[in-house]
């Protein structure tokens, strides 16, 4: 699992409870600094994603050429 994967994960879990605070509080700065580090998050569990996607493809390229 690629690392971006795990550290996206916990910036959106951080992000969440920033967020969740921000409104409980009603501290409006807090609440968009959680809202923009969440999806920061989300945007780099997507990167991870696709980075293992593609590994996981060249991988079963490389097993395709040794068959050959």
């Amino acid at each position: 699992m690629d690392k971006n994967r795990t550290e996206g994960t916990k910036r959106e879990i951080k992000g969440t409870i920033k967020e969740v605070t921000g409104k409980v509080t009603g501290n409006k700065s807090k609440e968009i600094a959680g809202n923009i580090e969440k999806n920061t998050g989300k945007v780099q569990k997507s990167l991870g994603r696709a980075a293992d996607q593609m590994r996981d493809a060249a991988r079963r390229d490389d097993d395709l050429d040794r068959e050959t």
